[in-house]
């Protein structure tokens, strides 16, 4: 039987399953402490995955890359990734993005000292020989890259990259080290507050667009594309949640940091929803299309590709249309209980 077919058939008998209907395992992965994966937190608290009959069995890792290499044991089924992960994942062990998770071109950037920014953004060649520390392969580095290349200058022959973890990047430059740093949110809050940094530049500024990714095994959705479409329609739900709901998420999200040691004053929380825009089902639709030709999400994959092949992490440049599938998506869209679960905004 060829996908479209399971794809069809799937349409006629997906349904949400229950409380009291059998929980099917489901392995989720994501990166713990950040904005995008609030709604998975969301699904915990309000009992969502129950009624679509799964119970989640996640895994957490500080980074995209050994999130990827995790998915090569079969660690995972399903989850969220930056994008500079996911077209590594899909260069290395064939994973697919399903949808976006959020649009995070604010929320990656490069920070600098408070007493220094106005002599960098004066003559920014005084950056020439200095210290980037960042997590390389990362969406961090992408939005670092763009804003550097911004400023007149070469990346990386002009800069010293060092490669470290998002939080040794926050020890080391509270105590001195490095000059600029590249970081995501809320990474970047916290280096505001401890270390009296401010934002020099962000991957918006510098037009390097850093979608989030929503990603599968290709294997494993190829197979159950009725419950890939399940794991999307309860994260789209959490998206409508956060939308209507944004006093109760700042909350929510407060708690969901707090589960990993970030604590954040509201203000940077509140923020975050105000900086990264999500997709609803009909958003995501709508940047998924490719009925015109290359769609939106497969032109912010190919910027990013162009990046990464720069850097010498991807050997040759990789087309988002071998990656990006709006397949699942349309599977939620056409199935009117999943629509309407993830169309939900309590």
């Amino acid at each position: 039987m060829n996908l479209k077919t399971v794809l069809m058939a799937a349409v006629a008998t997906i349904g949400l399953g229950g409380p009291l209907a059998a929980q099917e395992t489901l392995k989720v992965s994501y990166q713990p402490a950040l904005y995008w994966a609030l709604p998975f937190y969301i699904a915990d608290q309000k009992g969502w995955w129950d009624e679509i009959g799964y119970k989640p069995d996640y895994s957490t890792f500080p980074s995209g890359a050994p999130q990827m290499a995790a998915a090569a044991a079969g660690s995972w089924d399903v989850g969220g990734t930056g994008s500079a992960p996911a077209v590594l994942g899909a260069a290395r062990f064939d994973i697919v993005t399903i949808g976006i998770t959020n649009n995070e071109s604010a929320g990656n950037a490069m920070m600098a000292r408070a007493d220094e920014i106005e002599a960098i953004k004066a003559d920014p060649t005084v950056l020439k020989g200095t210290q980037l520390l960042v997590t390389t392969n990362s969406t961090g580095e992408y939005a670092s890259a763009a804003c550097i290349e911004s400023m007149g200058l070469k990346y990386p022959d002009d800069i010293e990259v060092v490669n470290l973890k998002q939080q040794e990047i926050i020890s080391a430059f509270a105590t001195g080290t490095g000059k600029v740093a590249g970081l995501w949110a809320p990474n970047i809050y916290t280096l505001e507050e401890r270390a009296n940094s401010v934002l020099l530049c962000s991957g918006q500024d510098a037009g390097a667009i850093v979608p989030g990714a929503l990603i599968a095994r290709r294997e494993f959705a190829e197979a159950n594309p009725d419950t890939v479409a399940k794991f999307l329609a309860v994260f789209l739900r959490g998206v409508n949640y956060i939308r209507n709901n944004q006093a109760e998420a700042v909350k929510m999200m407060a708690d969901f940091y707090a589960l990993t040691g970030v604590e954040l004053p509201e203000k940077y929380l509140q923020r975050e929803i105000d900086t990264r825009p999500m997709f609803t089902l009909s958003e995501q639709l709508e940047i998924m299309d490719k009925s015109a030709g290359q769609s939106t999400v497969e032109e912010w994959f190919a910027g990013l590709g162009g990046y990464m092949t720069s850097t010498g992490t991807l050997e040759e440049m990789l087309d988002p249309a071998g990656f990006v599938d709006l397949k699942y998506m349309q599977l939620v869209a056409d199935t009117p209980e999943l629509a309407a679960f993830a169309n939900k905004t309590d």
